[in-house]
């Protein structure tokens, strides 16, 4: 039996789909000492781990920091969140042993950790992968946008940063790439190389498991009747979800229609602020998102890569309307692909709304990508490939606990 320290940002993409891993790692015998925030507890020890955490609070205010839509000083709040991560990890495991780490590849200071423990790593890849030219060219397209100023004062923010962490702790931190990505010896990406923009471009260290689907029904939540076909789910995920417009836009789009809408509006709404709900609308806070896609004919998705990839594991067409961070490149993939549409945001109304689901359900070709996606996600293995996988690697260093 070896001992994995297992680090991960408080955030609900990053944690879902590294829960099969840990029980299918703890069934086989490995030991899972798991870092997140605090949020995240009950469901990481519900698949056999121990949970050690961190003061998300202050995690996000540091990533958060700076300039929001610009890529380089995201990546500099991430070198911010070391003065949380590390010394929380450093001193709960001080004196403890540990095998190998599997970090997140964007939070969590993975990379860092990795060199000051001295540990074999993997890194867990919860959305697209990136190669270092792809990134650096996306890094590029960020800096033409911004002004000559906020360029130079964000650079500089970044190289302060950079020495700071690496005085700090020793650590070489050779580009931007290392920080946001946090490569090494081998990734494992929760999606198939056939959903991967140009899968077929990556060595065989970055292994396409597809998602990693497991049951993760929370609190006292239960699953709506659905024995009905024309089944719509609409969700905006759990982090940036408080859209009461949208919501009523929703309402306005599909009430008094043949659909059966399950709509979950998040912790963050209160069902009085909806007013009055129509009658065909399921409307909770949250729903068991895995056992709805069984019955869904449609999803209207934020495109966060969770959701994105649950849908299209059960064949499920996307009408994609993203928020933040890497949805808008999960809703040109789905686009791209002909797995759904891509919704401009700027064009809603409910007419428009309505129109395209009507379009998509119609569509045999959506239909059939969407299946054919489901598939290659399948074949790929899920959370049995990704421990197989690890334990090759760890093998292969004679890691044996």
């Amino acid at each position: 039996m070896a001992r994995v320290l297992f680090v991960n940002g408080g955030a609900e993409g990053h944690i879902n789909p590294t829960l099969g891993v840990v029980q299918e790692l703890v069934r086989r015998g490995e030991e899972v000492v798991y870092f997140t925030s605090e949020q995240f507890r009950e469901r990481i020890e519900a698949v056999g781990a121990t949970v050690h955490t961190y003061d998300g609070v202050k995690f996000f205010k540091a990533f958060l920091s700076g300039e929001p839509n610009h890529l380089l000083s995201r990546v500099s709040g991430l070198l911010r969140t070391a003065e949380i991560v590390i010394p929380s990890v450093l001193t709960q495991t001080a004196n403890e042993r540990f095998d190998y780490i599997i970090h997140d590849s964007m939070f969590g200071c993975g990379r860092l950790l990795a060199q000051i423990l001295n540990l074999p790593a993997i890194n867990s890849c919860t959305s697209f992968a990136f190669q270092k030219s792809s990134f650096d060219k996306m890094l590029e397209n960020f800096s033409r946008r911004a002004p000559a100023e906020v360029n130079e004062t964000i650079q500089q923010d970044f190289l302060q940063m950079v020495s700071a962490v690496q005085k700090a702790y020793g650590v070489e931190v050779s580009s931007a790439y290392d920080v946001f990505c946090n490569p090494a010896p081998m990734t494992i990406v929760y999606t198939s190389k056939r959903f991967q923009p140009g899968g077929e471009s990556f060595d065989d260290t970055y292994k396409f498991v597809g998602p990693s689907v497991v049951s993760r029904a929370m609190g006292d939540t239960d699953m709506p009747d659905l024995d009905v076909d024309n089944v719509i789910y609409i969700s905006l995920g759990t982090v940036f979800n408080r859209a009461i417009d949208f919501y009523k836009l929703c309402f306005a789009a599909f009430a008094d229609t043949k659909y059966k809408v399950v709509l979950s509006v998040g912790r963050q709404t209160q069902m009085e602020e909806l007013g009055d709900i129509p009658d065909n609308f399921i409307v909770r806070n949250y729903v068991p998102q895995l056992e709805v896609l069984q019955r869904a004919k449609l999803f209207i998705t934020h495109g966060g890569m969770n959701s994105t990839s649950e849908g299209l594991y059960y064949g499920v067409p996307l009408m994609v309307l993203p928020q933040n961070a890497d949805q808008p490149i999960v809703a040109r993939r789905v686009a791209n692909i002909g797995a759904g549409v891509h919704l401009d945001a700027q064009a809603l109304t409910p007419e428009y709304l309505r129109e395209n689901a009507e379009s998509v359900l119609a569509d045999s070709s959506i239909h059939s990508v969407c299946r054919e996606i489901g598939d290659s996600f399948r074949a790929a293995g899920g959370y049995e490939r990704a421990v197989d996988e690890i334990f090759a690697y760890t093998r292969s260093l004679g890691v044996t606990g």
